[in-house]
């Protein structure tokens, strides 16, 4: 397994296990968690995605991530 496939999988899983933890009612998606693990999650993946140069996936998991942390902020402002 390659330095970027190993970023992309940590990514992608984190991404992953945010949406079963929120799906199966572990952590509510309005939670600081949640935001952290899609945070987290989409920069590895858009990392990954910059290392293997897919300007449509730079594109997803950074706007994935952008997303996130906006969610997250306005968490703190409540």
């Amino acid at each position: 397994m390659s330095y970027t496939d190993i970023i992309s999988t940590i990514g992608v899983s984190l991404i992953l296990l945010a949406f079963f933890l929120n799906t199966f009612k572990y952590i509510s998606d309005n939670g600081k968690l949640y935001f952290a693990l899609n945070i987290v999650g989409g920069a590895f993946a858009c990392y990954g995605s910059v290392l293997l140069n897919s300007l449509p996936f730079i594109i997803l998991e950074g706007t994935w991530s952008v997303v996130a942390l906006i969610g997250l902020a306005k968490t703190f402002s409540k």
